[in-house]
């Protein structure tokens, strides 16, 4: 039974297409959002994906995109569904890769004639010129933590200080770095100097590998948040395991799922939330990092909720009489969790 995985955020029109491709006898994945159809395509890994373009958190082009990527994935028939197919989003989405496009309201048999005629065209495709990824030494037979592990072993390790810059915005990524002590933010700079936090990374995690697998610049500014030592892993060898190994194109591809997942709630929180909620936000993220005590500068705290550092300030000292947290020589100990995380919008 073919498999078959429908992203679309409109709940009717999901599952209206769901029933009646489960009527015509294929297995049915369903997914809500860009973001949540690219963690469904990893795990079941359909035989067609049909896609609407215009949805929240993650388009259907950045996830056509983010596919193409995927050793896995990146021959899965493709097939596009929009309301307004216009000359230039067609072309947009064949040059991307897309397969086919359906237009909204389409008949029952026009959805199907373009689904059976994509699987046939596939499994020719695939009759004539199999693909096959072959592991290589980091990918033989062995368990995820055990492969990554062999990605970061025996690497040269370069130390930074507090504040040291590891990458600039703009430059070129030769090599993917992995944390193995201390802590790092990435962070972007407006015209006025202005900082807004992108990211938190702690030891234990891969620094530096979207741009690699986007194939672009970094977008952003990486600083040691005090002395790290970063692993340095060539972007060849980077490269040459996700084209070897299934489980490695699954980590960083789910990786960079999740990236994308949290730099979207973080912008829908910065442009929603009160200030309290905000800073109750921050605090629960930045103690995940931490996992103790938060020994981080009101500027940098004030950079990923995206306020003030007035504001910041003032509301730390709020929480502080409410007994929510405590502050002694700056460091903040968080008191009563849930009060944040429960925190009124």
């Amino acid at each position: 039974m073919k498999k078959i995985l429908v992203i679309e955020d409109n709940e009717q029109v999901r599952d209206n297409i769901a029933e009646i491709l489960m009527l015509a006898n294929y297995q049915v994945h369903r997914a809500e959002n860009g973001k949540d159809g690219i963690v469904a395509a990893i795990r079941e890994l359909p035989d067609l994906i049909l896609c609407d373009i215009t949805m929240p958190f993650l388009d259907g082009y950045g996830v056509l995109h983010l596919l193409k990527k995927n050793a896995a994935l990146c021959n899965t028939p493709f097939i596009f569904m929009t309301a307004k197919a216009d000359r230039k989003e067609v072309r947009k989405g064949m040059d991307l890769g897309a397969d086919d496009y359906l237009t909204k309201p389409f008949e029952e048999t026009e959805l199907l004639n373009a689904i059976e005629t994509r699987l046939k065209k596939a499994e020719m495709a695939n009759q004539v010129n199999r693909p096959e990824i072959q592991p290589n030494d980091f990918g033989r037979g062995i368990r995820e933590n055990e492969m990554m592990q062999m990605l970061v072993d025996n690497r040269d390790i370069n130390i930074y200080k507090k504040k040291q810059i590891i990458y600039s915005e703009g430059a070129r990524p030769l090599r993917l770095y992995y944390i193995q002590k201390g802590k790092v933010k990435t962070f972007k700079t407006n015209e006025d100097g202005k900082q807004l936090i992108t990211g938190l990374y702690k030891e234990g995690d891969f620094l530096g590998y979207v741009p690699i697998m986007e194939g672009t610049s970094y977008r952003e500014v990486a600083e040691a948040l005090d002395q790290v030592e970063l692993a340095a892993i060539p972007k060849e060898d980077f490269l040459e395991l996700m084209n070897t190994s299934r489980e490695a194109v699954r980590k960083f591809t789910l990786l960079l799922a999740h990236s994308i997942g949290k730099k979207e709630d973080m912008l829908v929180g910065m442009a929603y939330n009160s200030l309290r909620k905000k800073v109750a936000e921050t605090l629960i993220g930045v103690h995940g990092i931490y996992k103790t005590a938060i020994d981080m500068s009101r500027q940098n705290l004030a950079a990923i909720a995206g306020t003030a550092t007035e504001s910041m300030i003032r509301t730390l000292n709020e929480f502080k009489g409410e007994q929510i947290i405590d502050i002694k020589e700056g460091i903040i100990t968080i008191l009563n969790e849930k009060r944040l995380a429960n925190m009124v919008n």
